[in-house]
């Protein structure tokens, strides 16, 4: 049995998905780019602040599941350009402690609206 997961907290989807899908103890969270929630705007700044405003996205739909950022298994990010992944580690490690989600870095030609980071999640809850 699957549940949509919805909210405020975080930016609407700007196409046909859902936020994020539950099915069992398994929460599949959707792409976030660093859209502000209240604008829908991406947020000023460079990758760095990018890369915050996706954590911050992300941690959003994870506590409307009923988890946090902690109960991520996989995390895939997107980027323009590689040359990003280090900040990419920097910035990530403010938010996770060890043990670390299992992790892919894909470099792509194209984000929607131009972004230069995308990230989705694969969560389990413990309910």
């Amino acid at each position: 049995m699957k549940k949509i997961i919805e909210t405020q907290q975080a930016p609407q989807a700007i196409g046909t998905y859902s936020q994020a899908v539950r099915v069992g103890d398994t929460v599949y969270l959707s792409g976030q780019i660093p859209l502000q929630v209240e604008t829908m705007e991406i947020v000023p700044g460079g990758i760095r602040e990018h890369i915050h405003q996706v954590f911050r996205n992300l941690a959003a739909v994870a506590e409307a599941a009923g988890g946090q950022l902690s109960d991520i298994v996989k995390l895939n990010v997107y980027l323009t350009s590689l040359a990003d992944f280090p900040v990419v580690n920097e910035v990530m490690a403010e938010y996770f402690q060890p043990p670390y989600p299992a992790r892919a870095a894909v470099g792509v030609a194209a984000l929607p609206k131009g972004v230069g980071v995308e990230m989705d999640a694969v969560m389990v809850l413990d309910d």
